[in-house]
């Protein structure tokens, strides 16, 4: 049976205003819907939701003919870019907001885990936000009662449960909200892109209380960039685009989609992926193997990689040029720098400055596509530069051995165990 069906979905948005609406197009809507019985005029003239372009109309459509349906008991991932639609379309299927065209037909009480603080009082108490928030799904208090020690354990916020949540850390407002979602027993639960906030500890309790709701037969609609954790969730993807439907299928073909679209959009210069820079530096030209645009270079593991950054640097910095390995689902493994082998920090001295540092890939990389990110920071201080999947490079030849990386982002190193071959 359906639980979720999106039949012709739409939102659309006017640009550039605090209102969407002014009074010529409340009127124009309502005489030539009312009078002249035609269609809506502004929905003949949204443009495409593409962030990264200049449009020529102040309406644009966050989402635009969204059809598909959840089977019950299914834990489908919702992945795309930032800007995609991913959120809108999690805000109308929680009534946050509603459609412009279309319907969605539900059948079960939905959880819904959006934003951090969505759904939360600041005035009141964490434990009167779990009754206020069970009550809204439709729970009576006998319920909550009896749930209520559960999701104060599963929390973690014991402590605070009787402080009003404008007191609380982002950190522990997700982990109340997360909480209160998974253990009200909701048909349906959805959650977005916020478990990011989370610390390694969270994140893992609310990995493993999803799988525990899905395994239960209830449905899971799950929001997020973290490839890995969608593999091992879902069992069925939803890739969206500029507001579209760009694939529907199962988890793993969807990641692949979406990583090879992903590779397709982000093949420019490695200057153009950077993500922050500190104020004091400008950065002129980043280059990997003499290439300014490293896409899919064919190495083993044998090769070295060598990176130039050129720039000028209003104060004087110590510094560290460290390359991270990633998997195509993003999952690091290995942090490579040449000042950590030998333990030397470089200087930059106020004014134009060359940085180069020359890297061995470790041996025990297999063969596949690895996504990279350069990074600047002074260790356990201060991140200088990121530079995140700004390159990709194609391993082939090496050999097959197997082991666990350990990288701690924050201390930038990294540690191999269990290694064998």
């Amino acid at each position: 049976m359906k639980a979720i069906e999106f039949e012709n979905i739409g939102k659309q948005y006017r640009l550039g205003l605090v209102s969407t609406r002014t009074i010529s197009h409340d009127l124009n809507r309502w005489w030539t819907i009312n009078i002249l019985h035609k269609e809506d005029p502004y929905l003949k003239i949204g443009e495409t939701n593409n962030r990264s372009q200049k449009g020529h109309s102040e309406y644009v459509w966050a989402l635009k003919d969204i059809n598909f349906s959840v089977e019950e008991g299914d834990v489908v991932g919702i992945i795309g870019k930032n800007g995609a639609g991913k959120s809108t379309l999690l805000k109308l299927l929680s009534r946050v907001t509603t459609p412009t065209t279309g319907e969605i037909r539900v059948r079960g009480r939905i959880a819904s885990l959006l934003e951090v603080g969505t759904g939360f009082h600041p005035e009141m108490t964490g434990r009167e936000n779990i009754y206020m928030n069970g009550a809204i799904m439709g729970m009576t208090k006998a319920e909550i009662t009896r749930k209520l020690d559960e999701i104060v354990d599963f929390s973690g916020c014991e402590r605070y449960i009787d402080t009003p949540v404008k007191r609380y850390s982002s950190g522990m407002t997700v982990r109340l909200g997360f909480a209160i979602a998974a253990h009200l027993e909701p048909e349906i639960l959805v959650v977005d892109e916020v478990l990011a906030v989370g610390d390694a500890e969270f994140q893992k309790k609310a990995i493993g209380k999803m799988g525990e709701v899905a395994s239960g037969g209830r449905t899971v609609l799950f929001v997020s960039h973290n490839m890995a954790a969608v593999k091992s969730l879902c069992n069925s993807g939803v890739v969206l685009m500029n507001g579209q439907v760009d694939f529907i299928g199962g988890a793993e073909n969807a990641i692949n989609h979406y990583l090879q679209l992903h590779d397709t959009i982000e093949a420019r210069r490695i200057i153009d992926n950077i993500s922050y820079k500190k104020s004091s530096l400008t950065i002129t030209k980043i280059e990997l193997n003499g290439t300014e645009n490293p896409q899919s270079q064919i190495l083993s593991s044998q090769h070295t990689l060598n990176v130039c950054i050129e720039g000028y640097a209003a104060e004087e910095l110590i510094t560290d040029l460290v390359l991270v390995i990633k998997n195509k689902d993003e999952v690091p493994l290995a942090a490579l720098a040449e000042g950590h082998s030998k333990g030397i920090l470089q200087h930059i001295k106020k004014g134009n400055f060359r940085l180069e540092s020359i890297v061995q890939l470790p041996k025990y990389l297999n063969s596949g596509d690895c996504i990279i990110d350069i990074l600047m920071h002074h260790p356990m201080v201060e991140y200088q530069l990121q530079a995140i999947n700004c390159a990709c490079i194609h391993i082939e030849g090496s050999r097959e051995i197997y082991g666990r990386v350990n990288y701690q982002a924050d201390m930038g190193f990294f540690s191999l165990e269990s290694i064998k071959e």
